[in-house]
């Protein structure tokens, strides 16, 4: 599967609820994700730009992906494989026995939409509130258009990604991205998350 998808940073996601009731968008879900990022003893797969990821919100899954050139500069594409497992804690033993050890953590409160053939998700994490839109690349602008989102002001890094520089930025000590870690921060990430702004060709 070829995931192809961008986000926005959001102000005001209330407004942005307002805004998906208003252009027809079907409400499908909350939930509270729990993510594992998992790497080998010399950070081969973080190296690759590759993420191999159990996930926890309703069901538990296992994920990999991997960086796909067919999107070009527009969009962030991956190569995405992901299978359902019925035992969490059974699924990170496996993989701590086969050599790969618990990275990272990062958490998200997602509330999701289907737009046309398009899923558009709400995502607080623990450094502010964003909008993912993810489809093919003739859906995405189109809905993009359609929301009132400024094109040039998509964002194509990943949630860790981001999450490094505000950590580089604000010199923190903790690399699990929880809500737990940012309650004693005081600071305001906005200006380091506005530099992943824009596309390549703006």
């Amino acid at each position: 599967m070829i995931e192809t998808e961008v986000k926005f940073l959001l102000k005001d996601p209330e407004a942005m609820r307002r805004r998906l009731r208003q252009a027809g968008a079907v409400k499908a879900g909350v939930v509270f994700e729990t993510n594992h990022r998992y790497d080998d003893g010399d950070g081969r797969l973080m190296s690759r730009q590759c993420l191999l990821r159990l996930r926890r919100d309703r069901c538990s899954r296992l994920t990999v992906k991997c960086p796909n050139l067919q999107g070009g500069l527009q969009f962030k594409t991956h190569d995405e494989f992901e299978i359902e497992v019925s035992d969490f804690d059974m699924a990170s033993r496996i993989l701590e026995a086969i050599g790969f050890h618990r990275a990272q953590v990062y958490e998200k409160h997602r509330e999701t939409f289907e737009m046309d053939t398009a899923e558009i998700c709400l995502d607080r994490m623990p450094y502010g509130h964003f909008l993912e839109i993810e489809g093919t690349a003739a859906t995405i602008p189109a809905v993009a258009e359609q929301l009132g989102l400024d094109w040039q002001r998509r964002i194509l890094a990943n949630y860790l990604q981001i999450f490094d520089a505000i950590r580089q930025s604000f010199n923190l000590p903790f690399s699990d991205v929880t809500f737990a870690n940012f309650e004693t921060v005081s600071m305001d990430p906005t200006a380091i998350v506005r530099r992943f702004e824009s596309g390549p060709e703006s």
